[in-house]
């Protein structure tokens, strides 16, 4: 496209999409500043990353309460998760109550690992007051930060970014070397609403798709199409302090800007590139599903996302959506409720993310980032005839990251009722993200017209979702969940019972060593099923004296003390 066709096209004081070689870029902004003034104890290098499951995802399908499995089958026989065979769901902890045990869909393998090592955070039963169940409203709603009646033209993203940088005057100050970068960026062909500011203008750059990303050039064509001709649309002179002028100044003013933050976005994304650990992302769901169900479509976008941040970019958050999730008819196979539609989605950003984590721990930048899922609504707790479910209203929502705090909040839902009850509302969710992980003072995002909006309930109060710089509440997490007890009897004569604690089925070595670290005997290798394990160990054939027994996992390595005597 010409640059003068292109301009052409644009109507006055409208939000302007600029196409960089098929990449929707889409640049605006206002009164923005740089990240360093933040709050002086906040890390400012921290990344929000938002997971938009789009459609309304099916919670029970993917948290299975089985507390009330009974209830939960007889509701739903059609699509229910089995309890038995080799597809049965996962048992997320059995460290947790009865009431609120959990089974996570079997293709959540990668969520599950990512969960035993201290890196999720699942919050059960998210919503807000008088949800209608509809998809625009609904996204609509989230992504204003407000409540059921609230109309508003800007998010809580570009409230967030105009309230915590001090004010600047975009695009003649922007980028700068401060905030050379976006500050936030988004898959897909639309600029969001949750990052609008209160003028309406977005605060954010669209990127198509991850194909598009790899096509960027270096300008639009254009400038020299005709000689003597400025092709730039420039008005004349005599125009300048008229409505067209300003207009026509400001548009083109955008447009240089989009190419700045264009030739950004491929500095950092390179370098970010060529140190590439070269971690293996899922491409594709292994099982049964439709067609168009089956490629991963989160994998690409993640790895760029991880190119960029280890680049250096200072892009503060990234919106991913992900369609699929409103699953009327054929959300499982007919003949396997297991698979299907709704399954190949969880494995989509199960082993993606599980995939992501990893990369960003190679690249020695997980500590800096945080990704929350979020979709409008939840299904009914009910199956319909079409092995499908229903418009509903809550639904879970999982944090991802090394410096989430690991667990769960909430408990599973009152079966009983048509529709998954509230237990949080959503703003509170992210008011905790706010507030314990992007730094804000707590009075801009608890006053009831500040980022966040409404008397909503719980307003003011942080929920347990963000470790706060503790290694020790990690590890007593995974040591909860994985640890070797004392062997009994102890001093041992002729035989001793070995004992540990695995919440999830996993390669088990025991050893048994002398005082020098030398093996004497490998005690036992191979599979363990997750609980409580014993093992009778004959020590006949052992010199007495004082020796050492060591379990290995790839979750946990501990070693205690054992004497033989006679």
């Amino acid at each position: 496209m010409k640059r003068r066709e292109f301009l052409s096209k644009v109507p006055a004081l409208t939000a302007l999409p600029f196409a960089l070689n098929g990449v929707v870029f889409n640049v605006l902004g206002d009164t923005l500043s740089p990240l360093q003034r933040l709050a002086a104890d906040c890390p400012n290098d921290r990344v929000l990353i938002i997971l938009q499951l789009q459609g309304g995802n099916d919670g029970l399908n993917m948290l299975i309460p089985i507390s009330d499995y009974d209830k939960y089958y007889n509701l739903r026989a059609n699509i229910a998760i089995p309890e038995n065979g080799s597809r049965k769901f996962i048992t997320l902890d059995n460290t947790l109550a009865s009431k609120d045990q959990i089974g996570l869909h079997p293709d959540m393998v990668g969520v599950k690992s990512m969960y035993d090592q201290g890196m999720v955070r699942m919050i059960q039963g998210i919503s807000y007051q008088n949800h209608n169940q509809s998809h625009f409203r609904g996204r609509d709603v989230l992504f204003m930060g407000g409540g059921s009646n609230d109309y508003l033209t800007s998010g809580w993203g570009g409230r967030y970014f105009k309230d915590n940088v001090a004010p600047k005057t975009y695009p003649k100050d922007f980028p700068n070397a401060d905030m050379p970068d976006p500050l936030a960026l988004e898959f897909g062909n639309d600029l969001s609403l949750v990052f609008h500011q209160d003028d309406n203008i977005p605060t954010s750059i669209a990127i198509d798709d991850p194909e598009s990303f790899f096509d960027l050039v270096d300008t639009l064509p254009g400038y020299e199409d005709k000689p003597g001709i400025d092709a730039r649309g420039f008005p004349p002179s005599a125009l300048n302090n008229s409505p067209y002028g300003k207009e026509m100044s400001w548009i083109l003013n955008l447009e240089e800007k989009s190419d700045e933050y264009h030739d950004r976005i491929l500095q950092v994304y390179k370098k970010g590139k060529s140190m590439d650990p070269n971690i293996s992302y899922p491409v594709s769901y292994p099982y049964n599903a439709p067609t168009g169900a089956v490629k991963n479509p989160l994998s690409a976008k993640l790895k760029i996302i991880a190119n960029l941040i280890h680049g250096g970019s200072k892009t503060k958050i990234y919106l991913i959506g992900m369609g699929g999730f409103d699953t009327h008819a054929q959300q499982v196979e007919t003949t396997n409720a297991s698979m299907g539609n709704h399954a190949a989605l969880l494995y989509h950003i199960s082993s993606a993310m599980r995939a992501f984590q990893d990369d960003l721990k190679a690249r020695s930048i997980d500590d800096r980032v945080l990704t929350m899922t979020t979709s409008e609504f939840g299904r009914r707790i009910y199956a319909n005839g079409s092995f499908g479910t229903d418009h509903g209203t809550g639904a879970p929502m999982m944090l991802f990251g090394t410096n989430v705090n690991p667990g769960l909040s909430g408990t599973n839902p009152d079966l009983t009722q048509d529709n998954v009850a509230m237990q949080f509302d959503y703003r509170q969710v992210y008011a905790t993200i706010l507030k314990d992980w992007m730094c804000v003072d707590a009075a801009k995002v608890d006053s009831e017209f500040g980022i966040l909006w409404g008397d909503y309930p719980g307003r003011g109060a942080t929920l347990p979702l963000i470790n706060k710089g503790s290694a020790t509440s990690v590890q007593n997490f995974i040591r909860d969940r994985f640890y070797l007890n004392t062997c009994y009897p102890n001093p041992a004569s002729t035989f001793t019972d070995i004992s540990f604690h695995i919440n999830t089925p996993c390669d088990v070595t025991l050893t048994l060593h002398d005082v020098t670290g030398k093996v004497v005997r490998t005690i036992a290798s191979g599979m363990y099923p997750a609980g409580d394990n014993k093992i009778t160990v004959d020590l006949r054939d052992v010199i007495p004296g004082s020796y050492f027994y060591q379990i290995e996992t790839s979750y946990f390595k501990d070693a205690k003390k054992l004497i033989i005597q006679r």
